[in-house]
Parts: C-alpha cells; structure tokens; sequence
C-alpha cells in the first residue's frame, strides 16, 4: 500500500504542483474559470447537487464507495454523466445489480484519481509539458489527458476517449470532473 500510494504521488505531482501555482493568481480570469470552486462541502455533496450526475451518484452507493467522499481524504472524480451511462443501455441497469458489485467497484476506481485536480490544472499540465500528460487511476489504470480543439479529452490505455463535460466542482476533499463516457476496462 505504502509503494502504491508514493507511485500515486509522483504522478500527481506535476498537477498539483501547477494546480497550486495557479491557485495564487489574482482573479482576473474568473469569468473562464471551467470550475465551479464551492471548497467548503465534500465530494459527495458537490455530487449530489449536479442535476446530471444521478446516475454516478447512485453507482457509488450502490458500489458502497460514496462514503470515502465525505472523509477528508484528496479525490478527482471523473464522473460520467447520465447521458454516458444511459448509452450503455441494458448494461447500465445489469451494472447496478448486486451481484455486478466487484465489476462495479472494479470500474470505478479507475475513474478515481489522488488528489485535488481541476481542469484548468489539467490545462496547465499539457500547456507546460506540450505533451499530453497520463496519471494513474486508484483503480491502476492509466489515461491520459490531451487537448482536442478546445476541449479536453481523456483516454484509457484500452483506447476508449472521453471528454471533459459541463462544469467541474471543486469541494473540500476533491474534484467532480463530468465526462461524456464511461471508460470500461478492455474485453478479454
């Protein structure tokens, strides 16, 4: 657990290097700000105020995870929308099923990542290192962050792309980080 968690801290540590730098402007550039900064509730409150996070909302319960968010440890959530899980069709309902609970976690986790990280840190990262930049999920799976037109994209070493939707909220104890897929494991 001890080598997992410095493996974790050395790929956070350019974000959040960048996300603290960025942290200490003066506030010119608040109109552009892609994220909704409300530091004062947690994770899973911010959750539960997004009108297109629902579904998310209900799979954490359901994976019995929701209460990790409410503590005081560091998260960024990738959260697939309800538009991501309802394009799974029957497979988001098989999904939700107690019996689907390990599979459930399973993917989860690899929508979870250490630390505080916004997109606009995200943005910093790519703009500093002119390259796409790739974390580790909790889940160990990795993806990488690029730029696609104006938007941000992320993808699964499986090749599975998604894109950073609406508006992110920064809470207390994390990031909720909408997208418009869900980043299944590989079939095999």
């Amino acid at each position: 657990m001890i080598d997992l968690r410095l493996a974790m801290r050395r790929i956070a540590a350019p974000l959040l290097l960048l996300l603290a730098s960025s942290c200490s402007g003066n506030g010119e550039d608040d109109a552009d700000v892609a994220t909704q900064d409300d530091g004062i509730q947690t994770i899973a409150a911010g959750l539960a105020t997004s009108e297109e996070l629902g579904i998310m909302q209900d799979a954490l319960a359901q994976s019995e995870l929701a209460g990790v968010f409410d503590g005081p440890a560091s998260y960024s959530i990738l959260a697939p929308t309800d538009a991501a899980f309802e394009a799974l069709g029957d497979p988001k309902t098989t999904l939700l099923e107690n019996d689907q609970r390990p599979l459930l976690v399973a993917i989860l986790r690899d929508h979870l990542l250490p630390g505080h990280i916004t997109p606009e840190a995200i943005e910093a990262a790519l703009a500093e290192q002119g390259a796409p930049v790739t974390m580790t999920t909790l889940g160990q799976a990795e993806v990488t962050f690029a730029k696609s037109g104006d938007s941000l994209t992320v993808t699964r070493e499986s090749g599975q792309t998604a894109a950073l939707t609406g508006t992110a909220v920064a809470a207390s104890n994390g990031v909720v980080i909408p997208i418009d897929r869900i980043l299944l494991p590989p079939k095999g």
